[in-house]
């Protein structure tokens, strides 16, 4: 899938791709990423995608992983940009909103019945406001929040390169 992220130094967009994940090319914890990748690769039927510049793909800008419940909601599991990329001082930015956006429109291709279009994904408390702010996500309950139909259509038109 073509995405666009934005290269901070010089504000100007910059052709990357979601793909299936490399298990031989997984991002490690000694690296500065948060997660263990490598495990979270052994989940059953957990799906890993990785976000890479079209023009260096060798390098990680950021993870998704994302698993169905019950064979009909699209659950997204785990997201992370790479550490070069957090905060304000991060090189490109949109990493995790492209992420986002992939994750709707699996959604669209997987999610069954009433959930097609819909995927859900547990917050951090400190996150859920960000969340509802930066992504439009919506709170459900607790720290269960979801992308409707709507919220993902809108990350899907802003941040998939149809060039």
């Amino acid at each position: 899938m073509k995405v666009l992220v934005k290269e901070v130094a010089t504000n100007t967009d910059v052709a990357a791709l979601i793909l299936s994940a490399h298990k031989k090319r997984l991002p490690l914890r000694k690296d500065g990423w948060q997660f263990n990748w490598k495990k979270l690769a052994q989940t059953e039927d957990a799906w890993l995608y990785q976000l890479v510049l079209q023009q260096s793909p060798a390098t990680v800008e950021g993870m998704l992983m994302l698993t169905l419940v019950n064979d009909e909601m699209l659950y997204m599991n785990m997201i992370e940009v790479a550490p070069h990329n957090y905060g304000r001082y991060g090189k490109y930015e949109n990493v995790a909103r492209c992420l986002f956006a992939f994750a709707c429109h699996k959604s669209l291709e997987v999610g069954k019945g009433n959930y097609q279009g819909f995927v859900s994904f547990d917050a951090k408390t400190e996150l859920i406001r960000f969340y509802q702010e930066k992504y439009g996500a919506t709170l459900a309950g607790g720290q269960k929040m979801f992308f409707d139909p709507a919220a993902g259509e809108a990350l899907m038109n802003k941040y998939f390169n149809t060039k």
